[in-house]
Parts: C-alpha cells; sequence; structure tokens
C-alpha cells in the first residue's frame, strides 16, 4: 500500500503542469531568498545539479535536433517556392535578432543587479576573422566534446550532415534512399530520446530555479525584479517592432494591406500566445491561411511547417535580449565579434527549437554558452518565462504567416476574392 501511494504521489506531480511547478519554485525562492538572507546559499548544490544537466543535455540535442530537422525538408521543394521561403525565414531572423541586441543594448537589462558568487573572465577576442573561421569545424567530433566553444562549430555541422541526409533519402539509387531512411530512423529515435532527456530535466527544473533566485535574491534583495520588467519589456517591444514595423512594411511594399493581414491573422497569434507553441498552432495557422487569406494549399502546406520548425524570430529577439542581461550581469561588455556570434548561434540554435518542450529556454543554455556567459541565468530566467514564451512565440507564428503571404504573391498564389481580401468585409 506505502509503495501506490507514494507511486501516486510521483504520478501527480509529473501530471502537475510543468510551468506551474516552475513558478511556484520560483515564488518559494524569493520567499526563501527575502527571509534566510544570504546564508540561502546552503541550497547552492540543486542550483549547480540543475545547471550541470543543462550542459549535459546541450551538445546532443544541437546535433540530433537539426540533423533531423534539416532532412525533413524535401529537395523537391527546394526550388523557386523553397528558396524563397528559406531565404525569407533566415533573412528575417537575422533582423530579429539584429532589433533584439539593440534593444538589449539600450534598455541595459542587468546593470546594477550582478550575479552571486558567478565566475566569470573576460579575455581578449581573437580578430573577426579568425572568430568567423572558428565557426566551420576542423574536427565535428572534437566540437561535440567542447561545451561552450563547439557550440557553433556543431550546429554548422550539424546542419550539412542533414542536409546530405535529406539527398541521400531522396536518391533515385535505391541503396542510397534505404540507407537514408535508415539512418534518419536512427536520428529521429535519438532526438527522440533526447526529448525524454529534456523532459526529464526540466521536470528537475522547479528545485534548480528554487535554489537559483533564492541565493541571487539573498544577496541582492527584490531589486532584481527591476531587470525582469526591463527583459520583458524590452521583449514585447523587439516583438512589436517585428510585427507593426518590419513585416507591416514589407507586406504594404508588396501591395497587401497589413491592417487586413493582422485581423485574418489575430486568431493564430492568439492562439499561438495562448498555448505558447508553434507547432500546436500550426493548424490553426494554416487555416487562417486558408480561409483568411486566400493562399494556396501548395504554397502554404510547404511554408507553414517549414516556419513551425526553423522561422523563430520572436525567440531570436528573446535570446540577445537575455543574452545582454547576462553580459551585464557579469560586467562584461560585449565585443563586435561576441555580438555577431550571439547573432548567428541565435539564428542557427532556433531551428532546433520546435518540438522541444520550453525550447526556448532550453536553447538559451546554446546562446549564452557560445560566448562564455554564465548558464545560471537560465534558472532565474525560468520563472518569468511563461510571459516571455506568450511574446515570442506569437512573433514567431505572425512571421510564419507573414512569408506565406509575401511568397504567395509573389507566385500569384493568393485568391483575393476570399477571406478578409473580399470588398466591403469589415470583419
Amino acid at each position: 500500500m506505502k509503495g501506490k501511494k507514494k507511486t501516486g504521489i510521483f504520478r501527480k506531480y509529473l501530471d502537475f503542469p510543468l510551468i506551474y511547478k516552475i513558478t511556484i519554485g520560483f515564488l518559494l525562492g524569493v520567499v526563501a531568498g527575502l527571509t534566510v538572507g544570504p546564508s540561502i546559499s546552503v541550497v547552492k548544490p540543486l542550483g549547480d545539479l540543475f545547471l550541470r544537466l543543462l550542459r549535459m543535455i546541450v551538445m546532443p540535442l544541437i546535433f540530433f535536433t537539426l540533423v533531423v530537422g534539416a532532412s525533413t525538408i524535401d529537395p523537391k521543394k527546394l526550388g523557386r517556392i523553397g528558396g524563397k521561403v528559406i531565404a525569407w525565414y533566415f533573412a528575417t531572423s537575422f533582423i530579429a535578432a539584429a532589433i533584439g541586441i539593440s534593444i538589449g543594448l539600450l534598455v541595459k537589462p542587468g546593470i546594477g543587479h550582478p550575479l552571486a558568487e558567478v565566475e566569470y573572465t573576460v579575455t581578449t577576442p581573437p580578430p573577426f576573422i579568425e572568430t568567423v573561421l572558428s565557426w566551420v569545424p576542423e574536427n565535428p567530433f572534437e566540437a561535440l566534446t567542447q561545451f561552450p566553444e563547439g557550440v557553433l562549430p556543431t550546429i554548422i555541422f550539424a546542419l550539412m550532415f542533414g542536409i546530405g541526409l535529406t539527398y541521400l533519402r531522396n536518391s533515385k539509387i535505391n541503396r542510397h534512399r534505404e540507407s537514408g531512411d535508415t539512418l534518419f530512423k536512427v536520428f529521429d529515435a535519438c532526438a527522440e530520446i533526447m526529448y525524454k532527456i529534456v523532459r526529464f530535466v526540466l521536470e528537475f527544473a522547479p528545485f534548480g530555479v528554487f535554489a537559483l533566485i533564492a541565493i541571487v535574491i539573498g544577496e541582492k534583495g527584490i531589486s532584481i525584479f527591476v531587470s525582469y520588467g526591463k527583459i520583458i519589456g524590452a521583449a514585447a517591444v523587439g516583438t512589436a517592432i517585428m510585427i507593426l514595423g518590419v513585416y507591416s512594411a514589407v507586406l504594404f511594399a508588396c501591395g497587401i494591406n497589413p491592417l487586413k493581414f493582422l485581423r485574418g491573422g489575430k486568431e493564430a497569434m492568439l492562439t499561438a500566445f495562448v498555448t505558447r507553441s508553434s507547432s500546436g498552432t500550426l493548424p490553426v495557422t494554416m487555416k487562417c491561411a486558408d480561409e483568411n487569406f486566400g493562399v494556396n494549399r501548395s504554397a502554404y502546406s510547404f511554408s507553414l511547417p517549414i516556419g513551425a520548425t526553423i522561422n523563430m524570430d520572436g525567440t531570436a529577439i528573446y535570446m540577445l535580449v537575455v543574452a545582454v542581461f547576462a553580459a551585464n550581469a557579469v560586467g562584461h561588455v560585449l565585443t563586435a565579434s561576441e555580438i555577431a556570434t550571439l547573432i548567428v548561434v541565435a539564428v542557427m540554435s532556433s531551428i532546433g527549437v520546435a518540438g522541444v518542450p520550453m525550447g526556448g529556454l532550453i536553447m538559451l543554455t546554446v546562446t549564452l554558452g557560445s560566448i562564455g556567459l554564465p548558464l545560471q541565468v537560465v534558472g532565474l530566467i525560468a520563472g518569468i518565462d511563461v510571459i516571455l514564451d506568450m511574446i515570442r512565440t506569437m512573433g514567431n507564428v505572425t512571421g510564419d504567416m507573414t512569408c506565406a503571404l509575401v511568397v504567395s504573391k509573389s507566385e500569384n498564389l493568393i485568391d483575393f476574392e476570399k477571406g478578409v481580401w473580399k470588398k466591403g468585409r469589415t470583419s
């Protein structure tokens, strides 16, 4: 009977929504830090264990998920439409990352709120050209064992490996095609295993978050929440600039009314905001593309699923804002080469975000680790990640719909007698 009771309690814990558990851990950490003070550092091993678990999963998670993601793109669709879609997603992701780093540098979250007991040694960065060359791994297997130095080289190798695999899977030679399918199944299984491990790590997250925030509050007091407000505000402003500025300007230049776009896409945007899942919102996004925008199925059936996988404009903004917070919190001034590295890593690592529970939070370790910024920030951000996740997911999905419209308009694949484009339509 006792065994059954323990199993029941453990099952109830697993079934309880993760975001609530993390929020409770965050709030309890704040209370403990304010109540106990500096001596709360006795719980530091819990925070250290959480950080070690994060470091453990980062490199294999990057490799397997990116190989699978890149290998699912059908080469036959990588023609004119496919090229436009991929080009759009990468271009807007870099723009979003630039907006994120700019707002972060302007707002300066983390200034005056240093992280407790974080050792960070400022090193002299190599010349920019050497930095760029270091992104291409001489030994990809060695790069897999080097965190954080091997993050970007691993991303590049995984993408190249995945693209090679997709061509093998679509080969006209049976032997190549069968080998490619078999290898894809192996990598897909490995990716699924990593998702299970991620779930385990996230189940421990409430305890790690409790320890990390308690130590910071115990040392620095409640004033740290000033930086939280700046992070949320910066992410919201950056996403608003992307939607109301960049997307609207491109739509207008293509002869598409931005106001009608927002009207037709509001259902998907709201669903993304509430569910915090680009993939989960995909059916609603497709419905909007079809019924509200009149986009041809051949266009949106390719662009939207790909977008839910690799188009993470909102996530790029979020990652760069938090990276600036982390740098400021340890008193480090970001150099030009470090900013360039952060932008490239944020864009390329976002390809592996989709399908990972709270993926933006996990992949944040990749962005921070790329230039050696403290991973303690992940635990501190986790408590407010639900708000940040809502904002960035809405930005991601809005970017997907914008791409579908812009590319479809260029290919004359929109029915302007349908949905919000109908003359006289007011709602």
